[in-house]
C-alpha cells in the first residue's frame, strides 16, 4: 500500500494559506487530521482529499451533496 503524505509547506501551497494558518487550525481543532511523527507533521493524501470534499457548499448555509445524486 502507498500511502501519500504532504507535510506542512506543502499543505499550505495546495491550499493558497500560510503555514502558520495550519498550526493555528491545528491548535483550535479545525483542517484535517494530521500525524505527528517524531515532531514532524504530515497529512496523508487521502484525509486532505476527505476534507476538501466535506467543505464543498452550494451556498454558505447548504453542504453540497455528493454521490449521484441527481
Amino acid at each position: 500500500m502507498n500511502v501519500k503524505h504532504l507535510n506542512q509547506r506543502e499543505l499550505a501551497d495546495r491550499w493558497g494559506i500560510s503555514t502558520d494558518s495550519l498550526e493555528r487550525w491545528r491548535c483550535e481543532g479545525i483542517g484535517p487530521v494530521f500525524l505527528k511523527l517524531q515532531g514532524r507533521v504530515m497529512y496523508r493524501l487521502e484525509d486532505i482529499e476527505a476534507y476538501e470534499t466535506e467543505s464543498l457548499r452550494t451556498s454558505t448555509a447548504n453542504r453540497a451533496v455528493m454521490g449521484g445524486a441527481a
